[in-house]
């Protein structure tokens, strides 16, 4: 699922030219009335850290590996295929505290493990920006996925159904932090390339503007992206082509003892291909140094402090706060809806593995043609991220959409099976993208020299919505009498909507652009005033002015 594949893809359309994990020096501009903020690093210009070809290949590796194929596809199959066993006829079970249908569980179980998620990445998210933890911190979820991989070996008779929600909730958050923070990596690991270093040198000589460095930093991201999703798409469909005969040979279809079998040793086979391809990468990486902790602050107070510095400063851009509040509302929307289709597919297709494998193999081949088809779109025709963005937009809503429609009626809305290889086909043409151009408007809505602390906000806005969602859909089905597994499109469909008409007709990037300019202009001032203030010698206040000073800066902000 290309759910999988959004980390590398948020890394290569991250900021540009900042990284979390350098020192920022403030250096004059040449040309600019106002200084630029740009990456000095150690790291940059020390040999010991020069990224290798080896340690490339190596990180090309780990994401071959944590393909999202052991606790992000398959478990969630074998936890669902589990609970219908157990619940018999009644297609019901007890779950904390109330008889719930299958569907519902899982739901419920997807929002409280993205919940915990959401608190985890508050806690120690902030380890892979500051310090030297990201590379234990991700050795030590790979280790908790890992064993959890193999555990699925131990759970696939029905009535282990407690163990397998304990397994797949977990799972998905020890997935996910491993993703997080091996993806932490990636632009420490593209700005310490040979090129990188000679821009970085010639940047720093005044030899190349900013935004040449911007290009070239731009570029070299795109080009490890771009080849690491290749690596990681072919790698996966081998890795598929394989199991299909693993899965026959374990006679799957013969018996739903035997299919559950085969989903455990699907997921312990998927593990160990993941623990071989990782390896690589935990002996070659260079352990390049994070950000130091700010004066004052702890590592786990740092990441608090950074979203409430971009919330204050986000109220003073109109423009990035429309995006946040569409961002919330339709990544909500989408991870919800997934996970809702992904729960009927299963059903439709009785979990059977063969079927959901050929399904996840027309996916994946899907999603490589999607991606390669919108960008050679949008560099043929020199179309603007926002107008990329839309069509990825309306592509949600058809699907939520679609989905709705079958609340009426059992013959359309996902209630077939010709249905879902349509839904991988149209998912990865059409939506997929999302993960991309999501990520790159995030950087159009920033202001120049804040994308560390605004990508944070928007970061952990992006978890705390995943978890919404699944749990309001949860309730709704719950709610039903007859547990219509399709009421939750109702509810989705109205909020791809709303945020599809937000997002349409309310964010402008020009007037975007227009407001980052006037932020950085006042905040330009302020620090002049700052710096006068300090010059003869006079006190600040608490807000970083000196009386009749600061009543000056808020006027020239009225200007």
């Amino acid at each position: 699922m290309s759910v999988a594949n959004a980390g590398i893809i948020a890394a290569a359309t991250g900021p540009e030219a900042e990284d979390p994990k350098k020192d920022i020096e403030v250096v004059p501009s040449h040309g600019n009335t106002f200084d630029e903020e740009h990456p000095v690093a150690p790291d940059q210009f020390d040999p010991k850290y020069e990224t290798s070809k080896w340690e490339v290949w190596a990180y090309y590796a780990y994401y071959i590996g944590n393909n999202g194929l052991t606790l992000f596809n398959f478990a969630p199959t074998a936890f669902q295929d589990l609970l219908y066993e157990a619940a018999g006829d009644s297609e019901r079970l007890q779950f904390l505290g109330a008889f719930r249908t299958i569907n519902s569980i899982v739901l419920l179980a997807n929002g409280i493990s993205f919940a915990i998620q959401v608190v985890l990445f508050l806690l120690i998210g902030s380890m892979a920006d500051y310090g030297r933890w990201r590379p234990y911190i991700l050795i030590f979820w790979s280790i908790v996925a890992f064993a959890l991989g193999f555990g699925w070996l131990g759970v696939h008779t029905q009535e282990k159904w407690p163990a397998a929600t304990g397994l797949y909730m977990v799972g998905l958050i020890a997935y996910q932090m491993s993703l997080t923070f091996w993806t932490a990596a990636f632009p420490g690991l593209a700005r310490n390339t040979p090129q990188m270093r000679e821009k970085a040198e010639q940047y720093e000589n005044s030899e190349i503007t900013r935004e040449d460095y911007d290009f070239a930093d731009m570029m070299e991201r795109n080009r490890i992206y771009n080849v690491a999703f290749i690596m990681q798409s072919a790698g996966e469909i081998v890795i598929l082509a394989i199991l299909v005969g693993i899965l026959f040979a374990l006679h799957v279809r013969d018996s739903a003892a035997n299919n559950l079998w085969g989903l455990s040793v699907l997921i312990a086979y998927a593990t160990g291909v993941w623990i071989v391809l990782s390896i690589p990468w935990f002996i070659l990486e260079k352990r390049r140094p994070g950000q130091p902790l700010p004066p004052g602050k702890n590592i786990i107070s740092v990441g608090f402090w950074n979203i409430w510095r971009a919330l204050v400063q986000i109220w003073e851009l109109k423009q990035s706060l429309l995006y946040l509040v569409g961002y919330f509302l339709l990544g909500d929307s989408l991870n919800t809806t997934v996970t809702v289709i992904a729960t009927l597919q299963n059903s439709v297709v009785a979990y059977d593995t063969l079927t959901l494998t050929y399904l996840l193999i027309v996916g994946i081949a899907a999603q490589g043609a999607g991606i390669l088809a919108y960008w050679l779109i949008q560099k043929r025709f020199g179309l603007s991220t926002k107008v990329m963005f839309d069509a990825v937009m309306i592509g949600i809503v058809i699907l939520d959409g679609w989905g709705m429609i079958g609340i009426w009626t059992q013959k359309f809305g996902f209630h077939n099976e010709w249905e879902f290889w349509v839904y991988q086909t149209f998912y990865g043409l059409f939506v997929c993208q999302w993960y991309a151009y999501s990520q790159t408007m995030i950087s159009e809505v920033t202001p120049r020299g804040k994308e560390f602390l605004f990508f944070s906000l928007y970061s952990i806005m992006g978890k705390t919505s995943a978890f919404i969602g699944p749990i309001v859909s949860s309730a709704i089905i719950d709610a039903d009498p007859k547990g219509n597994n399709s009421l939750p499109f109702y509810f989705l469909f109205g909020l791809s909507l709303l945020s599809f008409l937000l997002l349409f007709f309310f964010v402008d990037l020009k007037k975007s652009r227009r407001e980052q300019e006037r932020f950085l202009k006042r905040e330009e001032a302020a620090k002049e005033r700052r710096a006068s203030i300090i010059s003869q010698g006079r006190p600040l206040n608490r807000g970083g002015s000196h009386g009749d000073d600061g009543e000056a800066v808020k006027k020239h902000a009225k200007m």
